[in-house]
């Protein structure tokens, strides 16, 4: 059994058990977690659309992680203008504990 869940603007496939990394989580660690889903798939039946009333994905925090550092940088010819900028995303790692239908 596995399902397909919406957070921070992406799409996630998980299934019992797995870590998952996920932006734009508020909590600490050891916090339960509801997690959207967008799709439920249990050997040969697909959960899909309207037919998601009751179904649910819940997990919990297990960690917090940093992505690799994004370095950017603007440049103009005969202007001395430079400019740089560098982001590192933040991230929430989520077990995820229960798929119910």
């Amino acid at each position: 059994m596995y399902a397909v869940i919406k957070s921070g603007g992406k799409q996630e496939k998980v299934s019992v058990g797995a870590s998952v990394r996920l932006e734009l989580l508020e909590g600490l660690v050891g916090d339960p977690v509801d997690l959207q889903p967008i799709m439920v798939v249990d050997e040969e039946n697909v959960v899909v659309g309207t037919e998601l009333g009751s179904a649910a994905v819940k997990g919990e925090i297990v960690g917090f992680e940093k992505g690799p550092k994004v370095r950017g940088f603007k440049y103009r010819a005969k202007t001395n203008m430079r400019r740089r900028w560098g982001h590192r995303q933040k991230y929430a790692v989520v077990k995820v504990l229960e798929i119910t239908k």
